[in-house]
Parts: structure tokens; C-alpha cells; sequence
């Protein structure tokens, strides 16, 4: 494998796993937002 074969590869699964990262780290994001509501903004849409 030549240096050009080997950081072709190195750079697709480096953005590879940063993408991973990212979605699994929104994954994370959402869960939390469902387990902890945000009470105060919902009472103020209920005023509303």
C-alpha cells in the first residue's frame, strides 16, 4: 500500500468517526431532553 492508498484510507475513516461520534452524541442529546423536560418553558406555553 502506497502513501497515498494508506491516508486516502486514514482520512475516510477519520470522517468516518467523527460522524459516528457526532450521531451518537445527538442520540445522547435527544434521550437526555426526554428524561429532563424543560418545565419552565412549558408553563410559559401553557400562559400563552
Amino acid at each position: 500500500m502506497d502513501n497515498l492508498s494508506f491516508g486516502l484510507t486514514m482520512t475516510v475513516v477519520g470522517v468516518g468517526g467523527t460522524f459516528l461520534t457526532l450521531w451518537i452524541l445527538s442520540l445522547v442529546v435527544d434521550l437526555l431532553k426526554k428524561v429532563f423536560p424543560l418545565k419552565a418553558q412549558d408553563e410559559a406555553e401553557k400562559k400563552a
